[in-house]
C-alpha cells in the first residue's frame, strides 16, 4: 500500500479507519449495520499486521466448524449468521446450551484461562461467515495492548453474564414458556424479514431446551393453539406480532 493509501485510509497511527477495514474485508458489506459497527469498534485499534493475517471462511449451515477437545489454534469471529455451542461433557449427552453472534473471540475464553483445548463445540445455525486469526498472533496483540486484553476481557465477561442469565432464566420456565423462551431469542438473532423460520426438529429442540421430545411435542401444540406460533409443513414460523407476544408473556412469568 502506498503511504498516501495509508493515511487516506488510516485516521492516526494508532486508529484503523472504518473505510480502510471496508477496503481489507469486503464480507462487512454483507453484514448488519449493528453487527458491522461492532466489528469497526473491535479492530480500530488493532496493528495492521494482526489484519494481515486474517483469514474469511464462508461456512454453511450444519457445519461443525469448532471442536471440544481440539488445540486452541485459532480465534473466531462471526461476521454474519448465527452460530450454536454444544457441551457434550455432561454424563456424555449433547447440550445446546448457546446461541450467539456476538462480537468477541470465540477461543478467547481458553486464551485468557491459559487453556490448551477448546471447552465446547460451534456449529453454523445458518449460513455463516467466519473471520479467523490465529492462536499466537491474536495472543501477541493482547499481550503486546493493555486496551485490547481489556476489551477482550470485557466482552467475555458480558458474554459469561448473559449465558449466566439465560441458565437462570431457564431453570424457571416449563415447557412451553421454555420453548417460548428460545423462540424469542432465536427471532432477536435471525429474523431478517420479520419472520422466524425454524425447522421442527424435536430433536435438535430438545437438546436446545433440556426438554423430553414428548414435552417438546405438545409445547409446540400449545403455542399453535395460543397463536403464538404458525406452522408451515415442518417449519414452525413465528412473525413479528407473534414475538412481540411471546416477548410480553415472557416479561410477566419472569417478573411473577
Amino acid at each position: 500500500m502506498r503511504v498516501i493509501d495509508f493515511f487516506w485510509f488510516c485516521r492516526d497511527d494508532n486508529m484503523i479507519s472504518n473505510e480502510y477495514l471496508d477496503k481489507v474485508w469486503p464480507f462487512l458489506q454483507e453484514t448488519e449495520p449493528e453487527r458491522r459497527k461492532k466489528f469497526y469498534i473491535y479492530f480500530q485499534n488493532a496493528p495492521l499486521w494482526l489484519i494481515d493475517c486474517v483469514s474469511v471462511e464462508r461456512i454453511r449451515k450444519g457445519t461443525i466448524f469448532l471442536r471440544e477437545g481440539d488445540p486452541v489454534d485459532t480465534m473466531y469471529f462471526i461476521a454474519k449468521g448465527v452460530i450454536k455451542g454444544t457441551d457434550v461433557r455432561i454424563y456424555g449427552m449433547s447440550f445446546d446450551y448457546m446461541i450467539s453472534v456476538g462480537v468477541y473471540a470465540y477461543g478467547g475464553m481458553e486464551l485468557l484461562m491459559g487453556l490448551e483445548r477448546y471447552q465446547t463445540s460451534l456449529q453454523a445455525l445458518t449460513d455463516c461467515i467466519v473471520l479467523k486469526i490465529p492462536t499466537p498472533q491474536f495472543a501477541k496483540w493482547l499481550n503486546s495492548d493493555i486496551s485490547a486484553l481489556a476489551q477482550e476481557a470485557r466482552l467475555m465477561g458480558e458474554y459469561l453474564l448473559e449465558q449466566t442469565y439465560k441458565v437462570r432464566a431457564f431453570l424457571f420456565l416449563q415447557g412451553a414458556d421454555r420453548l417460548a423462551m428460545l423462540l424469542k431469542t432465536l427471532y432477536e438473532l435471525d429474523a431478517p424479514d420479520g419472520v422466524l423460520r425454524l425447522d421442527n426438529n424435536r430433536q435438535e429442540l430438545s437438546d436446545f431446551t433440556g426438554l423430553s421430545m414428548k414435552t417438546i411435542t405438545r409445547a409446540v401444540q400449545k403455542l399453535r393453539q395460543d397463536g403464538l406460533i404458525g406452522r408451515k409443513g415442518r417449519v414452525i414460523v413465528v412473525n413479528e406480532e407473534q414475538y412481540l407476544r411471546i416477548k410480553e408473556n415472557l416479561s410477566q412469568v419472569l417478573s411473577e
